[in-house]
C-alpha cells in the first residue's frame, strides 16, 4: 500500500489496500464504497459475540457455537450430484471432535491441513446415522503453536473469539473479506485522525475522538454490550451517527443561508384592499390551523428573499383555499402563480374550484394541460407571456420550455412528491426567485422533514373544517363480504356513492386477487343490480377515464368500481363509503389516502377495509392502524416504522439524502440533537468561509440531495 496523504488518510482509495484486486475494487465501488472512509462508515449490519469458546462435548443440536482446535483429518468427497462436492475436516479439542462440513467448496482442501489449529463458528447440527456437525461454519486459521493447548488462549483473531462485526456482502466480497479489510484499514489510522466535529462540540457533548469510535464501532471491545450495539446505541456508534447529522444538518442550515441571500424582483406588499379582495373569495371562514398557515405563508411573501414553504395537512384538512389566498396576495401585487398539479383529473378540480372562487375578482384562471388542443395553447402561451393570464393551473405541461410568463411571481404545487425536482427547479426557473410553496396530503414524519424537506419552513394544518365528521374505519374478513355490501347498499339508498378499490387490474395466476375488470360485472349484475357502476383502471384510455370520472363527480354514477388511480385527484362530496378489497395488500400510506376520498361533506362516511386470511403480522399492524386513528401524521409515523423511508411514499423518493450510518427511523432523536446544534454552531461560531468550504467538501455528493424547488 503506498503512502496516504497525511493530512485525510481517510481518502486513500480502497484499491490500494493489501487484498483488493480489481474485482473486489469494482464490487465494492458497486456498493458505493471507493475510498477508506466509505468503507469505514459502512456499520456491520449486525454483531456477534463469538468470544465463548466451547469444549466439543459441551455442544448440543441448534446450538451457535465459537469453538477451537486443531484438525485431525480433512478431504472432499463427490456425491451423486455432477461436480457437487463436500469437503469435510475433523476437528478436535482435549474434550472431544465435531466435523465441519462445507458444501461445494473444493478450494477448501488448499486451506484445511492435518495440524493446523482453527477457530470455527456456525450452528450444530444432529448428522445422520448419528453425531454432531457444524455445516458451513465460518473459520479462521490460526498459528500452529506448538504444545498450545485446546480451550487456552488462541491469539487475536477477528473473525471468532470477540464480538465480530457481520458486513452485508458486496459482490464477490463476503463478510468475512470485509472484516479483514476494515480491520487492516483501522490499523492504518493515526490516533489524531481529522476530525469533522468542532472540539468545543465534542468536549461539552463527551463524545469520543474519530479514530476511537471507528475502533469500537467495528471492533468493539468483549465486555460491550450485544443489544446496546444491535441497537446501534453505543457511545462509538452514536458519535458516529451524530457526526453524519451534523454535517448534514449544516449543509441543510448553509443552503438556507445561501437562499436568503437571494432577492425577489417584485416586493410583495398587504393592505386593507387586498384583505377585502381576500374576504370576498373566501366561502366560509378560515379554522385556526388555516389561519396560522396562511399568516406564515403571506409573511414569508412579504419577505424580500424568496419563499420555500411545504404546507402540509391532512385529506381533506383545506389547504387549497389557503394556497389560493396566497396566490390572491401575489396577483394584487401584480404578479402570476402557477398552480401544478400531477394528474389532469386534480389540475380540472383544482381549475374549476379556482375558476368558481375567483369569479367576483378581476384576476383570469386557465387550465394548460396535455389535452390542451395546439389552437388554445398557442392562445393561452401568448397570454401568459403578456401577462393578461394571471394564474395558471396545469400537470408537467407548466414545466415544458415554450412556457414564458411575464412576472412569475408564485408557484404552488400540490403533492409535490409526486413531481421530479428537476421538474420543480425547471419551473422556478422561468420566474426570477419566485416565491414557491409546496403541498402534500401526506403529512410528513419528523425526521424526515428534518431530511427531505430540511431546508424549507414547514406549515402545518392539524385540523379539519367545522362539520367534518371522523371517518369510520372497520376491517373484516373476506368470509364477511355480503354483510358489507348489504351496508354499501344502504348507503346507495340513502342517496349516497362509493368507491370500490382493487390493488390489480386483471386476474393473475400467481396471485388470487379479485380483479377490478370482473368484479364491476359482478357487482352490477348480481350485487348492485339497480345502480349504475362505473370501471376505472390505469389500462382505460385517457379520454375513457376522463368521462368516467366526471359522470361520477356529476352523480351519474353510483358505484366506481376503481384500482389505487384514484388515491389522488378525486374529490366527490356525495361519496360516504370507501371498500377496498385485498386491504392487506396495500400500503398503510395508500389505505389513508385512500380513506381521504371519502368524508370530504357532511355525512358521515365509513373506510372498510376487507381482507383474506391469514395476514402476515405487518399486514394486521397496517389494519390496526387504520381503524386505531384516522390522524394522518399518527398514520405517516406508524408508516414510516413499518417501511422504513425508501417507501415511505409508495415509490422510492427522488429527493431522499443517501445517508451511511442514519437510519431515519432508529436515529430521529440524534437528528433532532444535530440540527439544534449545528444551529447553535453556526449562529455562535460565525465559521470562515475557508472552514465552511472545508467541512463542506463534497456535501452534496455524499448525500446526493439535489435542490428541492
Amino acid at each position: 500500500m503506498p503512502p496516504v496523504q497525511p493530512d485525510n488518510p481517510l481518502l486513500t482509495p480502497l484499491q490500494f489496500l493489501k487484498g483488493v484486486g480489481p474485482r473486489r475494487a469494482a464490487d465494492l465501488a458497486n456498493a458505493g464504497l471507493v475510498t477508506v472512509e466509505d468503507l469505514l462508515s459502512r456499520f456491520p449490519i449486525r454483531y456477534e459475540d463469538r468470544s465463548r469458546l466451547q469444549l466439543m462435548t459441551s455442544l448440543r443440536a441448534g446450538q451457535t457455537v465459537s469453538v477451537a482446535g486443531r484438525v485431525l483429518s480433512s478431504g472432499l468427497r463427490s456425491t451423486r450430484r455432477p461436480g457437487f462436492k463436500i469437503f469435510e475436516a475433523l476437528v478436535s479439542d482435549d474434550s472431544g471432535a465435531i466435523r465441519a462440513t462445507w458444501l461445494n467448496q473444493p478450494f477448501l482442501r488448499d486451506v484445511f491441513k492435518a495440524g493446523l489449529r482453527v477457530v470455527l463458528f456456525g450452528t450444530v447440527e444432529m448428522r445422520a446415522p448419528g453425531g454432531l456437525q457444524l455445516t458451513n461454519p465460518q473459520y479462521e486459521i490460526l498459528e500452529d503453536v506448538e504444545g498450545e493447548k485446546a480451550g487456552e488462549a488462541v491469539g487475536e483473531t477477528i473473525h471468532t473469539g470477540r464480538i465480530v462485526p457481520i458486513y452485508e456482502r458486496a459482490g464477490s466480497v463476503t463478510p468475512k473479506v470485509q472484516r479483514k479489510l476494515v480491520h487492516d484499514a483501522l490499523q492504518r489510522l493515526p490516533p489524531d485522525l481529522p476530525d469533522a466535529l468542532p472540539e468545543e462540540l465534542r468536549a461539552r457533548l463527551r463524545l469520543p475522538s474519530k479514530s476511537a469510535a471507528l475502533l469500537a464501532a467495528h471492533f468493539p471491545p468483549n465486555d460491550a454490550p450485544l443489544e446496546a450495539l444491535n441497537r446501534f446505541a453505543t457511545p462509538a456508534q452514536q458519535r458516529l451517527i451524530f457526526e453524519e447529522a451534523f454535517l448534514f444538518q449544516v449543509g441543510v442550515l448553509l443552503r438556507r443561508r445561501s437562499a436568503s441571500s437571494e432577492r425577489k424582483t417584485v416586493e410583495i406588499g398587504v393592505d386593507d384592499r387586498i384583505r377585502d379582495s381576500a374576504r370576498r373569495v373566501l366561502p366560509f371562514k378560515l379554522t385556526l390551523g388555516q389561519k396560522q398557515a396562511l399568516k406564515e405563508i403571506v409573511d414569508d411573501l412579504q419577505r424580500p428573499q424568496p419563499m420555500n414553504r411545504l404546507l402540509q395537512g391532512d385529506v381533506g384538512a383545506g389547504k387549497t383555499i389557503v394556497a389560493l389566498l396566497a396566490a390572491l396576495v401575489a396577483m394584487e401585487n401584480g404578479l402570476q402563480v402557477a398552480f401544478m398539479a400531477p394528474t389532469e383529473i386534480l389540475a380540472e378540480q383544482h381549475f374549476l374550484n379556482i375558476s368558481r372562487l375567483l369569479q367576483p375578482s378581476r384576476f383570469r384562471v386557465a387550465l394548460l394541460t396535455g389535452a390542451t388542443g395546439a389552437a388554445a395553447r398557442r392562445r393561452q402561451l401568448a397570454e401568459i407571456a403578456a401577462g393578461s393570464l394571471h394564474l395558471i393551473v396545469g400537470t408537467h405541461a407548466l414545466v415544458q420550455g415554450d412556457i414564458q410568463f411575464k412576472q412569475l411571481g408564485l408557484v404552488v404545487i400540490d403533492e409535490q412528491h409526486r413531481f421530479g425536482v428537476l421538474q420543480r427547479a425547471t419551473l422556478r426557473a422561468k420566474g426570477l426567485h419566485p416565491d414557491v410553496l409546496v403541498m402534500t396530503a401526506t403529512p410528513i414524519p419528523r425526521t424526515l422533514a428534518l431530511t427531505l424537506y430540511g431546508d424549507l419552513d414547514v406549515s402545518t394544518i392539524r385540523d379539519l373544517p367545522p362539520g367534518r365528521l371522523p371517518i369510520t374505519t372497520i376491517a373484516k374478513p373476506d368470509s364477511r363480504r355480503s354483510e358489507i355490501h348489504a351496508f354499501v347498499k344502504g348507503q346507495l339508498q340513502a342517496g349516497r356513492q362509493a368507491y370500490v378499490v382493487y390493488p390489480l387490474v386483471e386476474e393473475s395466476d400467481k396471485i388470487d386477487l379479485k380483479a377490478a375488470t370482473e368484479m364491476a360485472d359482478t357487482l352490477q349484475a348480481d350485487v348492485f343490480p339497480e345502480y349504475r357502476v362505473g370501471l376505472l383502471h390505469g389500462r382505460v384510455a385517457p379520454d375513457a377515464k376522463e368521462r368516467v370520472m366526471k359522470a361520477f363527480v356529476a352523480g351519474e354514477l353510483d358505484v366506481l368500481v376503481s384500482t389505487t388511480v384514484i388515491e389522488v385527484g378525486v374529490d366527490v362530496p356525495n361519496a360516504s363509503v370507501m371498500l377496498v378489497e385485498h386491504a392487506e395488500r396495500f400500503g398503510l400510506s395508500q389505505l389513508h389516502q385512500l380513506r381521504g376520498r371519502v368524508g370530504r361533506d357532511r355525512h358521515q362516511s365509513y373506510c372498510c377495509l376487507v381482507y383474506q386470511s391469514p395476514l402476515s403480522d405487518e399486514a394486521r399492524e397496517r389494519l390496526k392502524a387504520m381503524t386505531d386513528t384516522t390522524d394522518g401524521f399518527e398514520i405517516a409515523e406508524r408508516d414510516l416504522r413499518l417501511r422504513g423511508p425508501g417507501d415511505f411514499f409508495g415509490t422510492r423518493q427522488a429527493g431522499l439524502p443517501t445517508f451511511r450510518l442514519i437510519d431515519l427511523v432508529r436515529d430521529h432523536s440524534v437528528l433532532e440533537l444535530a440540527q439544534r446544534e449545528a444551529d447553535q454552531w453556526l449562529k455562535s461560531e460565525a465559521p470562515t468561509p475557508s472552514a465552511m468550504s472545508s467541512l463542506l467538501e463534497n456535501w452534496q455528493s455524499r448525500f446526493k440531495l439535489i435542490e428541492v424547488g
